[in-house]
């Protein structure tokens, strides 16, 4: 773990833009996409959101945390976000990772940790990577029992019916 990613106290705010990004996962959850959810937020107000989509665009760069930069980009008209915070249900991968570091996004706030492919601290620490000339202040584990277990329950699903789909 880096000195950058800490347990710390969450806001009221921090909840509400949470709990907006797991709304947006429950939105990929209905599309039968991974649920996960993404909000970036600038001054209190949300610029940017979205949820993965990789399997309904056909593109394995939409993640939810990509929407979302792209969605703010456009809202703000500037490839760069400084002075945001993005909430995401799941800890970013390491493409995520990057355009957050490109973006100059100052906060990141995740919900569960992906100790497979996490880039925030779990398995890879590009947030805060000395080699880059941005770093960015993490805060994970808010609501990180209700991200965990809407993942867990979509793969549980998704294995049940891949199984009743050999049988029948």
């Amino acid at each position: 773990m880096n000195d950058n990613t800490h347990t710390i106290e969450f806001s009221d705010s921090d909840r509400e833009f949470m709990s907006r990004a797991i709304d947006l996962a429950l939105q990929a959850e209905v599309v039968n996409e991974i649920p996960v959810g993404a909000v970036l937020v600038r001054d209190g107000t949300i610029i940017g959101e979205g949820f993965n989509q990789p399997i309904r665009n056909h593109d394995p760069s939409a993640h939810a945390e990509i929407v979302a930069l792209r969605n703010a980009g456009q809202t703000v008209e500037n490839y760069r976000l400084p002075n945001t915070t993005l909430y995401v249900t799941l800890e970013p991968c390491v493409m995520c990772a990057m355009a957050i570091v490109h973006a100059r996004v100052e906060r990141v706030v995740f919900g569960a940790k992906d100790l497979k492919t996490g880039a925030a601290g779990s398995v890879f620490d590009i947030l805060n990577s000395d080699k880059h000339n941005h770093r960015v202040q993490v805060g994970q584990g808010l609501e990180e029992i209700t991200c965990s277990k809407l993942l867990s329950n979509f793969f549980r699903r998704r294995r049940q019916e891949i199984k009743a789909d050999k049988k029948g």
